[in-house]
């Protein structure tokens, strides 16, 4: 075998989390085995369900549900607060269980990582052993089940830990494809979302085998290179690396929030994009990037969304100049409406090594970069609350959406 790829995937992560936490604290219930949710703050309208359990899931509640929704169809459901420190915690210690038996892993996210065992068969032996033994392990020592997938790349193991939960190990390799992952549905294929799912359905594909045998030059003609790329995946094919760093290539880094109230006023607004501008700067400056392209986006309280961007003369990693730059759209963009959510993103990034002034601008290029550099200092070392701009004092908002941490990092979104 040329290559030997697994993914592992926590089940229900936040919610199994909590659940361990809460019994190794000495309490008797096992939230795992009542309907129950790890949901949102409802009062700053963050109620969503962000993991269900597995009884839950009976009542046809499911992940990104308004809570008050799933309220509804289970009226006992126990709904518990996110408690991100505590996913931190267990995800570290997740990780540091597979670090014993490979070098080589890619953390796909919170709860998933990538692990290569190309080459290793002499030291680790019958691949569905080791998969026995590390998730027998991490259910042992941590208290929460894993399944895990196995196969020749990483499209593959992904696909495979997902076909059935929990606590359970799957092989898809390229052999098994067609008995395996053809007859599943199309919107439970990688890359396939909502929009690309209605797309293909009105072109009769439902299931990952219409899609693999479906013409790709139409597939190309209707969807352009992302007809192609699914197609690809639906066939099994899929070749990227298993990168040991946490970070990977990055297109654009991005923050957003939902306000606790209705923004009616361009100051209050601006200042929350302050807060939305302070964390992308942060990870900006920490990923080593300036950007060139800046925008925003807003949805107003009748949730419809619009947005607008702008490309700079001077690539930037600026906190103040992402800030003007998203104040000048908002000024362009805003109708005078209500608005319930913000964001921010930079895209086109480029090295931070060097970039070209503008003899025109008049800016303080070399003073504005000591600022950000002391603030980002002393936040990473005592806490995003630790320093803070005045215009926040008893302004009711937060001096940074998102807080910042050794581990806020943007998590990867694509395997690619």
């Amino acid at each position: 075998m040329e290559r030997l790829i697994f993914h592992i995937d926590v089940n229900s992560a936040f919610l199994s989390w909590e659940a361990a936490y809460r019994l190794q604290h000495g309490e008797e219930l096992d939230v795992r085995e009542i309907p129950s949710v790890v949901g949102g703050d409802e009062s700053r309208r963050h109620g969503i369900v962000l993991a269900k359990s597995i009884p839950a899931k009976k009542y046809g509640i499911w992940t990104g549900e308004a809570l008050h929704s799933a309220r509804g169809k289970c009226k006992d459901l126990l709904v518990l607060p996110p408690r991100y420190w505590l996913y931190v915690q267990c995800s570290r210690a997740m990780h540091d269980i597979l670090m014993e038996y490979t070098p080589r892993i890619q953390k796909f996210s919170v709860d998933e990582s990538f692990l290569d065992f190309s080459g290793m068969e002499n030291l680790h032996g019958d691949h569905m052993e080791l998969a026995e033994n590390i998730k027998e392990r991490i259910k042992k020592e941590l208290g929460f089940t894993v399944n895990i997938g196995i196969s020749n790349n990483k499209l593959l193991a992904k696909v495979a830990s997902d076909l059935k939960k929990p606590d359970r190990i799957h092989t898809l390799f390229p052999w098994e494809i067609e008995k395996k992952m053809w007859p599943l549905t199309v919107e439970s294929l990688f890359m396939v979302g909502r929009a690309t799912t209605k797309k293909l359905n009105n072109m009769n594909i439902f299931t990952i085998g219409d899609l693999a045998q479906f013409d790709v030059e139409l597939l190309k003609y209707k969807l352009k290179s992302h007809g192609e790329m699914i197609w690809r995946y639906a066939n099994g094919l899929e070749c990227s690396d298993v990168r040991k760093s946490n970070y990977m290539e990055m297109k654009g880094i991005g923050n957003s929030t939902t306000t606790a109230f209705d923004l009616e006023d361009r100051e209050t607004a601006f200042r929350v994009l302050l807060s939305l501008c302070e964390t992308v700067g942060i990870r900006l400056r920490d990923s080593g990037n300036c950007c060139r392209v800046i925008s925003i986006s807003i949805r107003g309280s009748d949730l419809l969304f619009y947005g607008m961007q702008k490309k700079v003369d001077v690539a930037t990693d600026s906190t103040r100049r992402i800030h003007e730059t998203a104040c000048s759209l908002f000024d362009r963009l805003w109708k005078g409406n209500p608005i319930r959510h913000l964001g921010v993103q930079v895209t086109d990034l480029c090295c931070s090594d060097f970039f070209q002034f503008s003899m025109l601008d008049s800016f303080d290029y070399e003073k504005d970069k000591k600022l950000n550099i002391a603030m980002d200092e002393i936040r990473l070392k005592y806490g995003s609350g630790s320093v803070m701009r005045s215009c926040f004092l008893n302004s009711g908002l937060p001096p940074l959406s998102g807080g910042v941490g050794e581990d806020d990092y943007p998590l990867m979104s694509s395997m690619l």
